[in-house]
């Protein structure tokens, strides 16, 4: 697929998604997922890292960007706002691993993504990870993070104030960005 193509795509889908469909958010993360490995598999490497830490950043970036999608400026493409977070990523991965490392941007003008789909790997990551946080929290990340209600849905749907939904929310992505973090030592 062109570069044109694939970020016009990309562009179509984050505008669904943003506008609450949830399958459009679906298809999203799993286009995005293999230029994101493509990406951080070239960076690691390029670093002297191991190449395992690449889906390490690969996950933080999906998490980032569903967290801060809605930060993304619908006039602008997609894919600048995508790799910078990425590059963010990357750049955060290998200082926690003590290495001190300079990425020029226009390493990473184009990326093209990889030709593996991945896509039940990324189901079977979601699942694992929240199957590790308590059943409060679970029930409020999965109903925001992974189904994409609102914060009223949720609250409705579980019996919960907003504030309490809130709270789970928060406590939930913390935990699970500790794993990663944890993870990555």
């Amino acid at each position: 697929m062109r570069v044109e193509d694939r970020e016009k795509q990309w562009r179509l889908l984050m505008l669904s998604a943003n506008g609450g469909d949830a399958a459009a958010y679906r298809n999203l993360l799993l286009e995005l997922t293999p230029a994101l490995r493509a990406f951080a598999r070239r960076g690691v490497a390029r670093a002297g890292a191991a190449l395992a830490d690449a889906e390490d950043i690969v996950q933080e970036t999906l998490l980032a960007v569903h967290l801060k999608r809605q930060t993304w400026d619908e006039e602008a493409p997609l894919s600048p706002w995508l790799f910078a977070i990425a590059r963010h990523k990357l750049i955060d991965a290998l200082r926690r691993r003590g290495r001190r490392i300079e990425l020029s941007i226009d390493d990473f003008a184009e990326s093209l993504p990889s030709a593996e789909a991945g896509s039940d790997s990324i189901v079977s990551d979601v699942k694992r990870h929240l199957e590790g946080l308590p059943p409060g929290q679970r029930k409020v990340v999965s109903c925001i993070a992974v189904e994409g209600v609102s914060i009223d849905e949720a609250a409705s749907r579980l019996s919960m104030t907003n504030g309490a939904v809130r709270v789970a929310l928060h406590r939930g992505l913390a935990a699970l960005a500790a794993k990663f973090r944890s993870v990555e030592s």
